[in-house]
């Protein structure tokens, strides 16, 4: 059963941090552009970062420029987001997406499995 299962969302204060994972079951991520999308209340899933299945290139929205990092294990067959300096505008469910053949990487039809999201609240 192909699964993606994220975790490390929680309540941090402002100009804190956090680490999201997404682990990857009946799979193998190497393969595969992972995209991690953010979903705030009343608004549309945004594309936040993504990052290629061979060279390792990277995407980040201007929003999280500079605050966070996406990087990938392929031995723990994990893919990670560091969020760092968090805004309370960074309160938002985060998903990470797998897809194949991605061309728009900030676009969530691009992408073919989802995980069921991890929330993640900057407040004081």
């Amino acid at each position: 059963q192909v699964q993606l299962v994220e975790s490390g969302g929680g309540l941090v204060q402002p100009g804190g941090s956090l680490r999201l994972s997404c682990a990857a079951s009946g799979f193998t991520l190497d393969y595969y552009v992972i995209g991690w999308f953010r979903q705030a209340p009343g608004k549309e899933r945004e594309g936040v970062s993504c990052i290629s299945s061979s060279t390792g290139w990277t995407y980040y929205a201007d929003s999280v420029k500079g605050r966070f990092t996406i990087s990938r294990d392929n031995a723990k067959n994990t893919v990670y987001l560091q969020m760092k300096s968090l805004k309370p505008e960074d309160t938002a469910v985060y998903y990470c997406a797998a897809g194949t053949t991605v061309y728009r990487v900030h676009s969530p039809l691009e992408y073919d499995y989802w995980g069921q999201g991890t929330q993640v609240t900057v407040s004081s």
